[in-house]
């Protein structure tokens, strides 16, 4: 009897023992699963957030330069300056390039605000004789030069970023031309998305989100003192409610993972509130029917949980895989029109003398075969043949630029610089007979900040421009002047220099001085420096040329 009791004893003991174990396992399997998925959902909410903040950077940067070209077109310039037969012109024009750019409205102002043109001309909510003067972005314009705003249209009462851009020098300035960018179609495809989205001003003001009533709020922290008649003018609301985020309530036990990211140019963040509910959810019950399976049959059930968690990971890494492949390949769509016609022009300059060389080597060939010198003839060939190889590399290296994503500026010498143009240009500059004078090497041993490519792209245009305006037997100097923060990198030539006619308006789009230029090589070339921090310019001289490349010191 008493070891029946015994036995029943140890039975009860060890059942126990194997309640606590399954239960303290099942703890622990619950608190490895909560963890993992946690995890999971940060490593796609960081992911989603650098393609969504990506996609919000691009559609902002393709809208840029619209209202710079803009503001140095002669017909805006006319009908500024009195001549009112620019205006029927002008207000079709803006509506053709609203439409193409899918912009909601351009539109020209005088100097005192007034309205003048606009691509809704013919609508009953036109902007035509409304006057702006009143708005940030027509102030900040008229006093630097460029200005953005994020507000409520006064007529369409409809959100949305406005471009501003001065016409006309500071000291006398004509007006301002503007484009309004509304982000409708961008929130559409936010909502549809399964994580919350919204975008931020610098001071915390919502802008842009996946849900409209978050639009206008302030984020929580926000304590910087505010002007309740321009945030009712621009907002609508003259004191923004702080914006109550989901997550942590009674009906919201998980807290919501928000990842942020930073807006350019704009100043701008991206918040993105992913909600881990789900895959917790999936997680906690995967991993109790794991344990489950466990206790009743160790090996099957170990196997089966296994195999069924990779094809999980699998399909989940195939949606996710798919999804930023799309997203990218939109991306790259965009950024096609920032830099299209950069690598045409570059193209264009770049196999124009090879191909010059080919056709003369071809007719000295034919000659030299019918006067029955074969040999002299192969020489031609072969070096029709390098040309033509020399041409293929040049154009697959744009091709391959072309595709390439913008790489991050990085501790760049100025003499690697040198040799890539140089490399593209030497045949140009030897056949032409000029003299070239580089840095000596402890300056070209410079170090700047900046992009190779970007760098590179800049100096072979300068080089080609000097090549082309000193001729046969010119000069051109290279050299670089380190001070202070700034590096200066200078192109001398002994041409005859830039007609004088030219000079205020040479960085200005279509504005050249050669036959064949379109005039878009140098405004280009200004704009990249601007972007890279530094600057472009040009110095006068009693004769020739000096273009001046202005980097920022490493």
């Amino acid at each position: 009897m008493q070891g029946k009791l015994g036995r029943w004893y140890l039975a009860s003991v060890a059942l126990v023992a194997m309640v606590l174990l399954a239960g303290l396992g099942m703890l622990v399997l619950d608190r490895a699963m909560r963890v993992q998925a946690l995890e999971e959902t940060r490593a796609a909410a960081d992911g989603q957030a650098a393609i969504l903040a990506a996609g919000l950077e691009s559609e902002l940067n393709k809208f840029t330069l619209v209202p710079r070209v803009l503001a140095a077109d002669p017909d805006v310039a006319e009908l500024l300056g009195g001549n009112a037969g620019q205006r029927d012109l002008l207000n079709r024009r803006l509506e053709a390039l609203a439409q193409q750019t899918r912009a909601a409205a351009i539109y020209l102002m005088d100097a005192r605000g007034l309205t003048l043109a606009s691509s809704n001309w013919d609508r009953l909510d036109s902007f035509i004789g409304s006057n702006y003067r009143f708005r940030d972005y027509f102030a900040g314009a008229m006093r630097d030069g460029t200005e953005t705003e994020f507000a409520l249209g006064t007529v369409s009462r409809r959100p949305g970023l406005y471009l501003a851009e001065r016409v006309g020098p500071a000291a006398a300035p004509l007006g301002v031309v503007a484009v309004k960018v509304e982000f409708d179609s961008l929130e559409a495809k936010w909502r549809d998305a399964q994580d919350m989205v919204f975008v931020t001003d610098p001071q915390g003001i919502v802008l842009l989100a996946s849900n409209p009533e978050w639009r206008f709020r302030a984020v929580a922290g926000e304590a910087a003192p505010r002007d309740p008649a321009r945030d009712a003018m621009r907002f609508g609301v003259a004191r923004p409610q702080p914006l109550q985020l989901p997550g942590g309530g009674p009906g919201q036990p998980v807290r919501m993972i928000e990842k942020i990211q930073p807006i350019a140019p704009a100043g701008w963040e991206l918040h993105l509130l992913a909600d881990p509910s789900a895959r917790l959810s999936v997680a906690l019950a995967n991993g109790r029917l794991a344990g489950v399976s466990v206790l009743a049959l160790l090996g099957l059930g170990g196997a089966g949980a296994w195999l069924w968690r990779r094809q999980r990971q699998a399909r989940a890494a195939a949606e996710i895989a798919a999804h930023t492949a799309t997203l990218r390949e939109q991306l790259q769509q965009a950024n096609r029109l920032a830099t299209l016609g950069q690598i045409t022009a570059g193209l264009g300059h770049e196999i124009r003398q090879p191909l010059a060389a080919m056709r003369v080597y071809a007719e000295t060939g034919e000659r030299l075969l019918a006067a029955d010198r074969s040999d002299e003839a192969a020489d031609n060939f072969a070096r029709i043949a390098g040309l033509a190889a020399r041409i293929g590399e040049i154009t697959e290296e744009q091709l391959h630029f072309s595709r390439r994503s913008a790489e991050e500026p990085r501790d760049i010498r100025l003499a690697e610089v040198i040799e890539g143009s140089l490399l593209l240009l030497r045949d140009q500059i030897r056949h032409k007979g000029i003299t070239l004078t580089q840095p000596l090497a402890d300056a070209a041993a410079a170090t700047v900040r900046a992009r190779h490519v970007q760098l590179e792209q800049v100096l072979v245009n300068l080089l080609q421009n000097a090549v082309q305006a000193c001729g046969e037997g010119g000069e051109i100097v290279l050299d670089i002047v380190a001070k202070g923060a700034e590096v200066r990198l200078s192109v001398t030539d002994n041409g005859a220099g830039v007609p004088a006619a030219l000079r205020d308006t040479l960085f200005q789009p279509f504005v050249t001085s050669k036959a064949e230029g379109i005039g878009l090589g140098l405004a280009i070339a200004q704009d990249v420096m601007r972007q890279l921090g530094g600057d472009l310019l040009h110095e006068d001289r009693p004769s020739g040329a000096r273009f001046t490349m202005v980097m920022p010191a490493a």
